[in-house]
């Protein structure tokens, strides 16, 4: 699909106050909202921006997504979510496991049309998660929120990010998955930013076994698996297919996976509003294009140098640059800004070494 008019996804990080405190938080989420955030009528304005994209693909609008922070921290939530879903927006919406997500919240999220509810499970115990997001409890509040969200129909998708302190409990997690309905599995891949620890990140070759994990699960799976700033694993997925084309063994999830999500990446088919209005190419990108409250947001995406650059594969450097795969990975451009201060650079967490591709020479 041609990103250079419309996104897939826009986020809105409602607000940056949440009561958990996460290790990896990429905000540096505090319990207290700041008073400069988009006002309500902020908010309205912001909703009917992204319907004027227009058709974003076979869905439609842009899908625009409610997240924080703690959404659910903001008494106009109900409001917001009510007003774009009657602009005609797919609205999905990623609460915090606080005391304040309860079934009458949820209920409440179902009754005002939001389309999916997103919940973050970092572990296959409490022990694992809880130690993760800092406050005891905090894992089995999301299964009760996943179980009551399948118990009166609204769905789910399951969020996962894979670190050092789970990254051997996938298969484990995988059955939380199966077992509480979700359609969707996505696991988010650490960008070291905000409150997250370069010692928490996988290396390289840990990528590529966490990818294998992911794409033989799919073949059985009975939720699509997708990877958040791992754009590589399309590549993985496409040599998979490739190797096994003809024996009988590909995954179609996984190949149905790479095809809708194929080149979208930061500020290429995404694009993030942060609690203020700052424009970003992503939550873990915070090079900012514009705000909402002077610009038009479809104006900042479609002409912003930073958005400009971010979707030019020519401007791609390293192995990245240099790779076959660039159109449908590009690799993360928030994770080469976060360990080298470049987003356009490779990213340094693939292994794939381009064909015919020779490292350059130190001087």
């Amino acid at each position: 699909m041609d990103f250079s008019q419309s996104p897939l996804l826009v986020i809105w990080e409602v607000t940056q106050a949440c009561d958990l405190a996460c290790v990896h938080c990429r905000a540096s989420a505090r319990p207290g909202r700041n008073p400069d955030e988009l006002s309500t009528e902020d908010g309205y304005r912001l909703l009917e921006q992204v319907k004027s994209f227009g058709p974003s693909g076979p869905m439609g609008s842009p899908l625009f997504i409610f997240t924080g922070g703690d959404p659910l921290k903001r008494p106009d939530l109900y409001d917001m979510i009510r007003y774009g879903v009657g602009l005609g927006l797919r609205i999905c919406v990623t609460p915090s496991s606080t005391p304040l997500l309860t079934e009458d919240a949820i209920d409440g999220f179902k009754a005002a049309g939001v389309s999916r509810m997103a919940i973050s499970i970092d572990g296959a115990n409490a022990e694992t998660h809880d130690s993760f997001r800092q406050v005891p409890g905090s894992f089995d509040r999301c299964l009760m929120a996943l179980r009551h969200a399948q118990k009166i129909g609204l769905e789910t998708q399951f969020q996962t990010t894979v670190t050092q302190r789970n990254i051997h409990q996938l298969p484990a997690i995988a059955e939380i998955v199966r077992e509480v309905g979700s359609k969707m599995w996505s696991l988010f891949f650490l960008i070291v930013t905000g409150r997250a620890s370069a010692a928490d990140d996988l290396t390289a070759e840990e990528y590529e076994q966490v990818f294998g994990v992911m794409y033989d699960l799919s073949k059985t799976a009975p939720f699509d698996i997708k990877s958040t700033e791992a754009m590589h694993y399309r590549r993985y997925i496409l040599q998979r297919q490739k190797a096994e084309r003809g024996q009988g063994l590909e995954s179609e999830s996984a190949k149905r996976m790479a095809f809708r999500t194929a080149g979208v990446s930061d500020g290429r088919g995404f694009v993030f509003v942060s609690h203020t209005g700052e424009i970003y190419p992503s939550g873990f990108l915070a090079i900012s294009g514009g705000n909402v409250r002077r610009q038009s947001l479809p104006d900042v995406y479609r002409t912003s140098p930073v958005f400009l650059a971010l979707r030019d594969a020519k401007q791609r450097e390293g192995k990245c640059g240099a790779c076959e795969y660039v159109h449908v990975c590009g690799g993360s451009r928030s994770r080469a800004y976060a360990l080298t201060g470049d987003c356009l650079a490779e990213d340094p967490r693939c292994t794939y070494v381009p064909t015919g591709y020779e490292e350059p020479v130190p001087a």
